[in-house]
């Protein structure tokens, strides 16, 4: 009988290029079978259909996990013309063809027009839930539920290439941002209609510059070379400023007390204790100048 897999307290992140055709949780549980990793979790999920960045985040990392999920994201997508489909991706059923009459100037010009804030509405097939269940179950039983209209932003997007019916873009966009249906909004605005055919997250806001690796890479390393791979768990969060206490102050503010601070700007802080410059926490400076912790790391 072959031994039972024992799994244990690791930190850390380590960015994984996400295949198509699986869901991210069972990327994710791949690659915490790999770490033998007790507690793990992802960062945004990513469709099947969709490839790229997903930070995998483990033990005390997972904390800091929300940081990750608000931070901004740049796809590559490819937008096919022509079709609209019941998913607004190439998986779902085709529901209505139409000619494709416009010409590579009004495409440039349409897309540039998505820059900037605006109002979204989420798939029908989106992960976002409703009572506890993501609205794609509804979907698939034809079930009609209620989708919230989320306010988005369009930082960037820019054409990389036209080759009709096909379009290939990069899209740089905030938290909460559904590509499919920025893509199914293009078409439906240049009157043809479109689907996405392939998408790629290539960047996080957090991880900038930094090497992801794929399964078979991950799957052929040994166990020194996993540990390698792993980031500090507040390595996605380095935007955000950092206080320093004395090891007195860091006792009180690892029980969750909160510390009279009356340095710098209300806000977010990484907190860390100097003397070791191990992080503590995340924690909040508010208006009466108390520093309320808000995630706290193990000290165990």
């Amino acid at each position: 009988m072959a031994n039972k897999r024992t799994f244990i307290d690791i930190n850390g992140i380590v960015l994984l290029d996400k295949p198509q055709d699986i869901s991210s949780n069972k990327a994710l549980q791949t690659v915490r079978f790999l770490y033998t990793a007790k507690k793990a979790g992802h960062t945004g999920a990513l469709d099947p259909l969709a490839t790229g960045l997903l930070p995998i985040c483990f033990g005390e990392a997972t904390k800091f996990s929300q940081f990750l999920l608000d931070a901004d994201k740049t796809y590559q997508v490819t937008a096919k013309l022509g079709e609209r489909t019941t998913t607004s991706d190439s998986e779902g059923e085709v529901v209505e063809t139409r000619d494709v009459t416009c010409d590579e100037a009004q495409i440039r010009q349409m897309v540039e027009s998505f820059i900037g804030v605006q109002d979204q509405q989420p798939s029908i097939y989106s992960a976002l839930k409703y009572q506890g269940k993501p609205l794609y179950f509804y979907a698939r039983q034809g079930i009609d539920v209620p989708r919230p209209i989320r306010q988005i932003e369009i930082f960037s997007i820019s054409i990389d290439e036209i080759a009709l019916p096909n379009v290939k873009m990069t899209v740089h966009c905030s938290k909460g941002t559904y590509i499919r249906t920025l893509v199914d909004d293009l078409g439906e605005k240049l009157g043809c209609g479109a689907h996405v055919i392939q998408l790629r997250r290539t960047q996080v806001t957090g991880f900038d510059g930094l090497p992801m690796f794929d399964l078979p890479s991950l799957q052929a390393m040994s166990e020194a070379e996993l540990a390698e791979k792993l980031l500090p768990m507040d390595a996605g969060i380095q935007h955000i400023p950092v206080i320093q206490l004395t090891d007195e102050l860091a006792d009180r503010f690892s029980n969750g007390q909160r510390i009279k601070w009356l340095e710098g700007d209300l806000g977010t802080y990484r907190v860390y204790r100097e003397s070791t410059n191990s992080m503590l926490g995340v924690a909040e400076l508010e208006e009466n100048r108390n520093l309320q912790p808000k995630r706290l790391v193990s000290q165990n």
